[in-house]
C-alpha cells in the first residue's frame, strides 16, 4: 500500500491526513515540525493522553475547547486546579469527559513543574530522548518512546504509555515521520536540521 496519496492540490501527502481538510491543514502546518515551547509540548502530551482509545480526529475537532477548558494548557494554572475544576470539566460537553484523563492532566501539570525545576524546561528533557536514528516509518512505538514513557511514569506522570509518547514525538518533530514521498518530508527535515536542541540546566 502506498504511504502517500495526492492531496487536494495534487501533491503527495501521508495517507493518514487525507480523511478531512482539517487533517490536511494540521499535517501541513503543525505535525512533525520541531517544537521547543514548553506550553505547546505540555498541551500535546495532554491531548495525546486524551486521545488514548479514541481517534485523533475527535481530539483535533475539540482542540480549541480543550484549550479553553484547561487555561490554554498553562501548567502553572492547571496545576492549581481543584476538585471543583474536575467537576466543571466533567460537565463540559466540548471536551472528552473522562475523569481519569482529566485528573491525569492536572497531575501531569504538577509533575511538569517539578521536572522544570530540575531540568530547566520540559523541552530540554524530552529532546534528550531524541533518537539518533529514526524508528521505522509508521511504527506505533519506538525504543525512544518506551524510554521516555518509563521516565515520565517514574516521575509520576499518568496516561503516558509508549504509544501515546510515540505519537507525541512524531507530532512535535522529535522524529521526522512524514513518509519519504510526502511533500512535507523535506520541510520537516530542513527544520529539524536547523533546530537548536534545548539543553537541561547543569
Amino acid at each position: 500500500m502506498s504511504k502517500t496519496l495526492p492531496g487536494p492540490d495534487g501533491q503527495p501527502r501521508c495517507v493518514w491526513c487525507l480523511a478531512t481538510d482539517q487533517y490536511v491543514t494540521y499535517h501541513d502546518t503543525d505535525w512533525g515540525y520541531p517544537v521547543a515551547d514548553d506550553r505547546r509540548l505540555f498541551e500535546k502530551l495532554c491531548l495525546e493522553s486524551f486521545q488514548s482509545g479514541l481517534s485523533w480526529r475527535t481530539i483535533l475537532e475539540k482542540r480549541d475547547n480543550f484549550r479553553a477548558a484547561f487555561a490554554g494548557f498553562d501548567p502553572q494554572r492547571v496545576a492549581a486546579f481543584t476538585e471543583a475544576d474536575v467537576t466543571r470539566l466533567l460537565g463540559d460537553a466540548g471536551i472528552v469527559r473522562h475523569r481519569g484523563k482529566i485528573e491525569a492532566t492536572i497531575n501531569n501539570a504538577r509533575r511538569m513543574l517539578e521536572l522544570v525545576a530540575e531540568k530547566g524546561s520540559l523541552a530540554a528533557h524530552v529532546w534528550s530522548f531524541e533518537p539518533a536514528e529514526p524508528p521505522d516509518h509508521g511504527a506505533a512505538t519506538s525504543p525512544a518512546s518506551i524510554a521516555l514513557s518509563r521516565d515520565l511514569k517514574r516521575r509520576g506522570w499518568k496516561f503516558v504509555g509508549p504509544t501515546t509518547v510515540h505519537a507525541f514525538m512524531q507530532a512535535m518533530g522529535l522524529i521526522n515521520d512524514h513518509a519519504g514521498g510526502c511533500v512535507q518530508h523535506a520541510r520537516a527535515a530542513t527544520l529539524r536540521a536547523a533546530f537548536i536542541r534545548p539543553e537541561a540546566i547543569r
